[in-house]
């Protein structure tokens, strides 16, 4: 491979002769051989629209001439929209702060302007990319800035939409099915009789309250640390650039973003990454569950449960033929184990913020966008090949209600509960209703009977 000779601070290094980015990215490109994992299309998005914001923010302020700042405003355009992704070879387990990510995309940058002015890749003029690209700015307020943006915007443009589509097909599924009457199960044994309707009703204020406890943690991420420079004191930049920044980037992603209150906390803390961690294991929690009753209800089919029919997608096995098994519903439970253990790695990153600066902020992104991302895909998924056209299997439920004695739980009330129990004991050991047994006992009139273990009054006893 060909390469052309730089200079940075350091010295001379080697870098690929057609590579955009320069000696910085191609040292740590050398020295981080850990994942052979960038940091992402939606992180270096982000750090194309930040970049691009800056510079017309010190254009605005009459920091950078026009001419430079509408080349760099270009390139970091084309940085944002994945043009330029294939000149980002830094792995996402780099340094802590970030900052050989944030040099790879100024010297890009910086290239790529200097190439639309006429200029050669490597000559550094007349855009340099610490001294124009990277104008008021540090890593240490550039890429938890690119963060924030990079996490708001895929919860917002890909989570949330997924979270409706698949509260939708709940909701659908909770009409559905509410003339259906089944036996409920607690311990998974079983209990008074609910609508399945209302069993899914569950599901949907699960995902309800779900998105609302995302949407108030992710409120932290609005608030981004650029302008704080290298420790927050400012240095450097110009006392409005952080908010204007932010007002350009509101503009730029159509989602509001606002100058952080207090620098100090945004360079040294990553405690709103944490935070939105923590609501998407939330709801990682709930779509295990949501996924895993489902598993249960649609058990069988012959030996299981089998209240439930899910849509076969693909063969179940390699060995038993005509085998199907619930992929779909297993792989999204994978998909949000794996965010419960993303969650973890945050969590630890963001113990990491020693005085004035968190040194793990690569792993939080890597992790809070995967989180993101596997939520967003997976829910989706679920809905649209499993919850859709998910079916009741109306005898079957039927026959299992009709062979429980959980129905007896309404006549405590009128005969006591050890009476009661009794009958409960009778009718098992016998193989007999609870209907049955309490007629045979007189301990109601049948008119009473019928009325007190209707199955679908349990339902609704108000």
């Amino acid at each position: 491979m060909s390469t052309r000779t730089e200079r940075d601070t350091m010295g001379e290094f080697e870098v690929p002769q057609n590579a955009l980015y320069g000696a910085s990215t191609a040292r740590a490109a050398q020295n981080f051989p850990i994942s052979d994992t960038g940091i992402g299309r939606e992180m270096i998005r982000a750090l194309g629209l930040v970049k691009h914001a800056a510079a017309r923010v010190n254009n605005d302020l009459g920091l950078l001439d026009s001419h430079l700042s509408d080349a760099i405003s270009a390139a970091a355009n084309e940085v944002a929209d994945g043009t330029l992704d294939a000149h980002f070879p830094v792995d996402v387990f780099q340094t802590g702060s970030g900052t050989s990510s944030n040099m790879n995309a100024n010297e890009v940058i910086a290239n790529r302007a200097n190439l639309m002015l006429g200029s050669t890749i490597g000559s550094k003029t007349p855009i340099h990319p610490n001294d124009h690209v990277n104008m008021g700015q540090s890593s240490n307020d550039v890429f938890p800035t690119a963060l924030h943006v990079a996490a708001l915007m895929s919860i917002h443009v890909a989570l949330l939409p997924a979270l409706v589509v698949l509260r939708e097909a709940l909701h659908s599924r909770s009409k559905e099915f509410d003339d259906v009457v089944k036996v409920g199960r607690t311990h998974l044994q079983d209990a008074t009789p609910i609508r399945l309707g209302q069993e899914f009703s569950a599901y949907v204020s699960q995902i309800d309250h779900g998105i609302t406890h995302l949407k108030t943690a992710a409120d932290g991420l609005r608030e981004l640390p650029l302008g704080g420079t290298a420790i927050g004191t400012g240095i450097n930049t110009h006392p409005e650039f952080g908010s204007r920044a932010a007002a350009i980037l509101s503009k730029l992603t159509g989602i509001e973003f606002v100058e952080a209150s207090n620098h100090f906390e945004a360079q040294s803390a990553r405690d709103a990454a944490v935070r939105a961690s923590g609501a998407l294991k939330s709801l990682a929690v709930s779509l295990i569950k949501i996924a895993n009753d489902i598993r249960w209800l649609a058990s069988g089919p012959n030996a299981g449960l089998g209240e439930l029919t899910i849509l076969a997608v693909q063969p179940g096995s390699s060995i038993m033929p005509g085998k199907v098994n619930p992929v779909i519903a297993e792989s999204l439970i994978q998909a949000a184990a794996q965010v419960i253990g993303n969650d973890a790695a945050i969590t630890v990153g963001g113990m990491y913020g020693q005085l004035q600066l968190n040194a793990m902020q690569p792993l939080i992104a890597r992790n809070l966008l995967e989180q993101i991302k596997l939520l967003a895909n997976a829910s989706q998924v679920f809905a649209k090949r499993l919850v859709s056209d998910l079916q009741a299997n109306r005898d079957r439920i039927i026959q299992l209600l009709n062979g429980s004695a959980a129905v007896a739980t309404a006549l405590a009330p009128h005969i006591g509960y050890e009476r009661t129990a009794m009958i409960v004991k009778r009718a098992i050991s016998e193989g007999r209703t609870v209907h049955e047994i309490a007629s045979e006992e007189e301990v109601l009139s049948e008119e009473e009977l019928a009325r007190v273990l209707d199955p679908r009054k349990q339902t609704e006893p108000n």
